[in-house]
């Protein structure tokens, strides 16, 4: 019966010399004195196998090897196994683009991405997406535990609820659809239909000519709708608590993970201590947060003023919350209607219930109350250039009674880069879609 490598260890405590199976890949190769020190990969981690001889294998081979466990501290773990037989199950060519055991930080990211099949193998690689996984668990833990039901929504539509940019031309059969930018129509039509409460976690798509470290044109999604909502304040506050389980989780199931990348998450504590700013107010802060900056080096200077929550709005305002309240993490509320879409509900007759989530530098949420009433729609679709017959189908789930809702969505590789502190969102994707890359 085939064991993994993290339990061999605790087998040779517990039963020296006992026989064993393990089946993985060749990570590395040493020969010393006629002897042959291989390393051997599998899903659980490394374990050391030592073999009598030189041996012919190459690196990711896959193997099987039979032998004894055994005490040895020199070795990954303090234990071993003394191998009696062995079989090459598949065989690697030894031309290897780049050194899978070796320090992926030397190799550039575009060699990284073109060889996506060969880097997944490296570990600290993976280990990315064992931290994604349990965000996307942990997400949907939280949120079952709270009486949503999760759906699964369609990712090609006639047309865009906020107009036609920034959609992906597909064509389906005799006429021209769109992938979806996000579930939204599909959500609030499922919180019209008497569920209440519902979430999604699905790709999403943006025909946006970013090439950016922050820019995925393919993104996984993480989408929450909620009814019998006052205002954007119980959306926040939902999020805090979600964000808080995924952390907990993160520290309970991943710590080895984020381990690996120097990476630690926050507290409970701390994320129910995150200030909300409103917009004004947080142009205002980070004008401030810029000018002290610039006092405080010898090489600043102070910024003029901010019109919007740029990228580098994001990054003076969580490091003034970092600073004050102990966590880089922030909600700015109350945007603007011209920064918002015609459906986000008014707040006044300038600003809406609206809120973004920024952590660690980064907007890795937006969202807010929805606009609930079908003649305010009706009202508000001219200002916004837009008319009622293009959106029929939308306009339909208000036009019959709809109960106040809102939500938001959480970007799932942009959270998991910042709990990692990756460089760039495209790290976080197991395959990323760019303006350049639709490969592998």
């Amino acid at each position: 019966m085939r064991v993994l490598a993290k339990d061999i260890a605790g087998l040779a405590q517990k039963e020296a010399g006992k026989m064993v199976e393990l089946a993985g890949w060749v990570h590395r190769i040493r020969e010393l004195g006629g002897v042959s020190f291989v390393i051997l990969r599998d899903r659980s981690g490394l374990v050391q196998l030592v073999l009598e001889g030189k041996t012919d294998l190459t690196l990711e081979s896959v193997v099987r090897a039979e032998g004894q466990v055994a005490i040895n501290e020199k070795a990954p773990g303090g234990a071993e196994v003394r191998v009696q037989r062995l079989e090459v199950l598949s065989r690697s060519e030894p031309d290897l683009p780049f050194p899978v055991n070796g320090d992926m930080a030397k190799v550039g990211l575009d060699v990284i991405l073109d060889n996506r099949p060969l880097s997944l193998r490296n570990p600290r690689i993976r280990s990315i997406f064992r931290v994604q996984a349990t965000i996307i668990e942990a997400f949907s833990e939280y949120l079952r535990s709270e009486g949503f039901t999760e759906i699964k929504t369609s990712k090609l539509i006639g047309s865009g609820t906020e107009g036609g940019t920034g959609l992906f031309e597909v064509d389906y059969f005799d006429r021209k659809v769109y992938l979806a930018q996000s579930p939204q129509f599909y959500k609030q039509t499922m919180i019209a239909s008497g569920l209440e409460r519902v979430f999604e976690v699905a790709p999403a798509y943006r025909a946006e000519k970013h090439d950016t470290p922050r820019h995925l044109n393919e993104y996984v999604s993480m989408d929450v709708e909620m009814a019998f909502i006052e205002s954007e304040a119980d959306l926040i506050e939902l999020e805090k608590h979600l964000l808080a389980h995924i952390f907990e989780a993160l520290a309970k199931k991943n710590a080895e993970d984020l381990a690996a990348w120097n990476a630690t998450v926050p507290d409970s504590d701390s994320v129910f201590k995150a200030p909300t700013i409103a917009h004004d107010e947080a142009l205002e802060l980070a004008r401030a947060e810029a000018v002290r900056g610039s006092q405080n080096t010898s090489t600043g200077s102070a910024a003029q003023g901010f019109f919007e929550i740029s990228p580098e709005v994001e990054r003076l305002l969580c490091a003034w919350a970092g600073r004050e309240y102990g966590i880089d993490l922030v909600f700015v509320n109350q945007f603007p209607r011209r920064h918002r879409p015609f459906y986000t509900y008014p707040a006044s007759a300038t600003h809406t219930m609206s809120f973004d989530a920024l952590f660690r530098g980064l907007e890795i949420t937006t969202g807010g109350r929805r606009q609930e009433q079908y003649q305010a729609l009706l009202e508000v679709l001219p200002r916004f250039g837009l008319k009622a017959e293009d959106l029929k189908d939308y306009l339909a789930v208000f036009k019959y009674g709809c109960p106040p809702h809102g939500g938001f969505a959480i970007g799932c590789e942009r959270l998991t880069q910042k709990v990692l502190g990756l460089s760039n969102v495209k790290e976080a994707s197991l395959f990323p879609r760019d303006r350049r890359r639709v490969s592998p």
